[in-house]
């Protein structure tokens, strides 16, 4: 018990969440006071993470069930900072929806809490449990918005498809229990003799569960309706917070204990992959609703963050690390401009409503402007940074099919990219949108465009606070 204090980032926000759940209670109308909590405990809860990350390498604690090293520190930092942003900058359209409630906040933070569980999983047990915990609180996330027929339809759709992958997860993690009698990954990384074979069948299972939580190709078929049907600001945080703890389970679970089996998976991570990411460029084409449009696009650069992955190299894991950072950023300004087409209290969310937008807000289009540029990854801007990195790694192991899909596909996705560009610049202009903004929803999209922009000119610091993570021994 004498490194208790690496799990006190987890404690502080279980705690946080059971005074929040009583003071809701007691406190009816307290919706405000309690989202403003939420923000302070997440807040603190990064400064708790980042502490415990100085000085340390690599700690396991609970038996080895839980580990604590740079991987899991940052990537939990970028998930509290995600998840501070979406809660502050959705507080306004919550409230002109008039689903400004005391929950809202409190099933933010406790599938923030989840995620955290999953990414310092070091147990197939442990894992499952984080899994679980995130996926309760999206499931009532997405039905929020109960008066709405798509909402309540999007949440089912979740609902169902999420607990069948949940169920193909734990058949998987059971087999793998059942061949080698270790749910911890580094005994199971020590057991892989004569029943490597067998093994594949959990590895199979496990991954198709993961690929489902992550929207990738085939096992998308939730992710458009569900981003279309939830609250926007529901969708913003499905974008963007969830794909970074399956990733880093992705990542622990392949390469701790199963690297010694890469021929197995690596054909299955690159199939995904190569699938994500023409079908994610493809399938968004003939879309005309935005939020259908970003479903579609996430799921195209999903495909992109596994082709790091299919490496079996650290410069890979590195790469995936610092494509879901920049996607990441590029979502929250994303989101950030689709939060202000708010027009007499209604949010228009069509990309015909984007028509002529440039001549009656020059400097909101001009921001939607570099954010697509930087998601199509046009040089100089974040977006092809994430993916030259990504390209770079899958060519040094001479995955030259990969890289050439890779880049196809980039090109059709600059496509509609380009075709929200034409619609914003040169077609005819509609009524004016309100420009009462929150200051938080200015800041996030002004600093998110500006880190876009000025990414080229200090690429070194985010290359080298990743650099540190080094997987594979």
């Amino acid at each position: 018990m004498e490194n208790l204090e690496f799990v006190f980032p987890e404690i502080f926000v279980s705690l946080s969440i059971m005074f929040l759940l009583i003071l809701g209670v007691f406190k009816k109308k307290g919706s405000k006071l309690i989202l403003n909590l939420s923000l302070i405990i997440l807040l603190v809860t990064a400064v708790l993470t980042f502490n415990e990350t100085i000085g340390i390498n690599e700690i396991t604690l609970f038996n080895g069930s839980i580990i604590i090293d740079y991987l899991s520190s940052f990537m939990k930092i970028i998930t509290l900072v995600a998840a501070f942003f979406v809660l502050v900058i959705s507080s306004n359209y919550l409230k002109s929806i008039k689903i400004f409630k005391i929950e809202y906040p409190i099933l933010i933070l406790s599938s923030v809490l989840g995620m955290m569980i999953m990414i310092s999983s070091n147990d197939l047990i442990v894992f499952y449990m984080g899994l679980e915990l995130q996926s309760l609180a999206l499931y009532v996330l997405a039905t929020f918005n109960r008066d709405q027929i798509k909402s309540s339809e999007a949440g089912l759709k979740y609902f169902v498809l999420s607990a069948l992958s949940s169920g193909l997860l734990l058949y998987g993690c059971s087999l793998i229990y059942g061949f080698t009698g270790s749910t911890n990954f580094n005994v199971i990384a020590n057991q892989l003799n004569s029943n490597e074979y067998a093994l594949t069948f959990g590895i199979v299972f496990i991954l198709v569960g993961l690929a489902f939580k992550i929207s990738a190709v085939p096992f998308h078929m939730w992710a458009p309706d569900v981003y279309e049907g939830s609250p926007t600001s529901v969708t913003l945080f499905f974008t963007m917070v969830p794909k970074i703890a399956a990733l880093t389970v992705f990542i622990r679970f392949l390469y701790v204990p199963f690297l010694n089996l890469i021929d197995q998976w690596q054909m299955i991570l690159v199939f995904l992959s190569i699938a994500s990411m023409v079908f994610g460029a493809v399938a968004a084409i003939g879309q005309k609703n935005i939020k259908r449009l970003i479903a579609y696009s996430s799921i195209g650069h999903i495909g992109y963050a596994l082709a790091g992955l299919t490496t079996g190299s650290n410069e890979g894991i590195q790469s995936s690390v610092i494509y879901i950072t920049i996607y990441i950023l590029m979502n929250l300004g994303l989101f950030s401009c689709l939060l202000m087409m708010k027009r007499n209290n209604v949010y228009y969310e069509q990309i015909d409503d984007l028509s002529g937008l440039s001549k009656n807000h020059p400097l909101l289009s001009l921001s939607l402007l570099v954010i697509l540029f930087s998601l199509a990854g046009i040089p100089p801007l974040a977006g092809f940074f994430a993916k030259f990195y990504i390209f770079k790694s899958v060519l040094e192991q001479s995955m030259f099919f990969l890289a050439i899909v890779g880049l196809l596909s980039t090109v059709i996705a600059a496509f509609y990219y380009l075709r929200i560009i034409k619609i914003m610049y040169f077609d005819k202009e509609k009524e004016k949108y309100d420009t009462d903004h929150s200051l938080w929803l200015k800041f996030s999209l002004t600093v998110s465009t500006l880190l876009i922009l000025i990414y080229f000119i200090f690429p070194s610091q985010l290359i080298e606070v990743v650099s540190r993570i080094n997987i594979i021994q």
